[in-house]
C-alpha cells in the first residue's frame, strides 16, 4: 500500500516539459543531468539494476527512469542485456575513463622527464594535450633559468600559433586537421601564421623532423619547440615542449634544443608502452 502511494505521488508531480518558464527551464535541465550522473553511479555500484530499480534509487516515476536510461543508451553510456531487462555500464564509459586515465598517465610519468629537462636547459617544460581546437598545459617544470616565467599550467593555447598546438595539429587525422584548418585562423603578432595552406606546409615538416618550432608567433618576445608524445599504439596523446624568452632561446641554440626535447618526448613515449 505505502509503494502504491508513493508510486502515486509521483505521477502527480509535474513532468520535466512541464512549468519551463524563466529559470524553470535551466533548473529542469540541471536536475536532468544531475539524475543522470545518479544512474551512472547507481550501475557502477551494483553492476547492473533495472528501470524498477533505478527508478526507487532516484525516487522518480519509471517513465522518467526509463527517459534517462534511453538518453544515455543512445550515446553509449549504458547497455542493457536483453535476455534479462537489466541495464549496466556501456562502453562509452569506459571511452571517457581511458581518456582521462591517458592524461592522468602521461602527467605523472612526465614529471620526471620533464623536471630532468627543465634542470639541463633551464628552461620552462611543459606537457599538453588537445582540448577540441585547443593545447592545455597539464603539467609544468621550470628550469633555474625561469624563476620568472610566467604560469603555463592549466592555460588554453591556440593550435596554430604554438610549437604544442603545431605538434597536436599535425599528427590528428586528416578530416579532423582539415576542419580545423578551416576555421579562420587569429593573429597574435606579426610572425603568427594565419594562412592554412601555409601552415599546412609546415605541419608536414613538423611530422617528417619530429618537433616544431615557433619565434613570437604567439608572444613578442617568447620561443618555444616541442615534440610528439606517444601511446603504446604509436597515436599521438601529448606534446612535450619547451619555451623561454628569444634572447635565451637564438636562432643558434634553438636547433640544439629541439633535439633535446625530441630526445626527452622519445623517453616520455617509452614510458607510455611506446616501442615495445
Amino acid at each position: 500500500m505505502a509503494r502504491t502511494q508513493k508510486q502515486s505521488s509521483r505521477e502527480e508531480r509535474p513532468t520535466d516539459n512541464e512549468g519551463k518558464q524563466g529559470g524553470r527551464g535551466a533548473a529542469s535541465a540541471v536536475q536532468s543531468v544531475d539524475r543522470a550522473v545518479s544512474v551512472l553511479e547507481i550501475l557502477a555500484r551494483h553492476g547492473e539494476a533495472g528501470v524498477t530499480d533505478i527508478a526507487d534509487e532516484l525516487d522518480v516515476h519509471k517513465s522518467t527512469a526509463f527517459r534517462l536510461l534511453g538518453v544515455l543508451e543512445n550515446r553509449g553510456l549504458v547497455a542493457q542485456a536483453k535476455d534479462r531487462g537489466k541495464y549496466y555500464l556501456g562502453a562509452g564509459v569506459l571511452r571517457l575513463a581511458g581518456a582521462a586515465a591517458v592524461r592522468l598517465d602521461v602527467s605523472q610519468e612526465g614529471v620526471p622527464v620533464c623536471r630532468e629537462l627543465a634542470d639541463e636547459l633551464g628552461e620552462t617544460v611543459n606537457i599538453a594535450v588537445l582540448d577540441d581546437d585547443a593545447a592545455v598545459n597539464i603539467m609544468q617544470a621550470r628550469g633555474t633559468a625561469s624563476v620568472t616565467a610566467q604560469n603555463w599550467l592549466g592555460r588554453r593555447t591556440p593550435l596554430h600559433a604554438t610549437s604544442s598546438g603545431k605538434v597536436l595539429l599535425a599528427h590528428l587525422p586528416p578530416t579532423l586537421r582539415e576542419g580545423l584548418l578551416a576555421r579562420p585562423l587569429h593573429r597574435f603578432t606579426e610572425r603568427t601564421v594565419t594562412a592554412a595552406s601555409m601552415l599546412r606546409g609546415e605541419l608536414d615538416t613538423v611530422v617528417q623532423q619530429g618537433y616544431a618550432i615557433t619565434v613570437e608567433e604567439l608572444e613578442i618576445g617568447l620561443a618555444a619547440t616541442a615534440s610528439p608524445v606517444r601511446a603504446h599504439d604509436g597515436k599521438v596523446i601529448a606534446s612535450l615542449s619547451v619555451s623561454g624568452p628569444v634572447y635565451r632561446l637564438s636562432p643558434e641554440r634553438l636547433p640544439e634544443v629541439a633535439k633535446r626535447t625530441e630526445a626527452a618526448a622519445a623517453e616520455l613515449s617509452r614510458r607510455m608502452g611506446y616501442g615495445f
